[in-house]
């Protein structure tokens, strides 16, 4: 599936059931209390965030006061944005998936997840990390000699790139 694809659907098509869950909740609960449950979900997402978020920062600052980097700590911050945010979008499945990010046992569920899925991209080459100064390895580049910088020279330093999987009959 293209990035163009994956944005529709991202824009376009959640908005789109969302809308069309609520219409049916609407109908079979009413329109005040379908009302009150997008409202209760924002209010309850956010304070749960602030709560999550806060013990997350507090597991920051202790890795790094151990010195150890919080590797894990920012990626479950990260989460913990993400499910936030999900949470104070107007929808029912967005509440769901706000929800399960929030939650230490479904968001470490679903980190584990996101993380062998970009380890495996990341091996299969589709994920290339280079490093301004240039490394070889993790499928990066080198830089291709001094004084030779820019995009116009190849010189794609520093730059994450993520490149499209070849599809097989499509």
């Amino acid at each position: 599936m293209s990035l163009l694809s994956w944005l529709f659907l991202l824009f376009v098509g959640v908005p789109l059931l969302e809308l069309f869950i609520l219409v049916q909740v609407g109908q079979w609960v009413g329109v005040w209390p379908t009302i009150g449950l997008v409202v209760l979900t924002g209010v309850t997402g956010a304070a749960l965030a602030r709560l999550e978020g806060l013990r997350t920062l507090w597991k920051v600052r202790g890795e790094l006061a151990h010195g150890r980097l919080p590797g894990s700590a920012l990626l479950d911050g990260f989460a913990i944005l993400v499910g936030g945010g999900l949470l104070l979008t107007p929808g029912i499945l967005t509440d769901l998936v706000g929800f399960s990010f929030l939650r230490a046992p479904t968001r470490k569920l679903l980190l584990g997840r996101i993380r062998k899925g970009l380890e495996g991209r990341l091996a299969s080459g589709a994920i290339r990390i280079t490093h301004p100064e240039g490394f070889e390895g993790a499928g990066g580049g080198h830089r291709p000699g001094p004084g030779v910088r820019g995009p116009e020279f190849g010189d794609r330093s520093g730059e994450i790139v993520i490149e499209a999987e070849e599809s097989g009959g499509s």
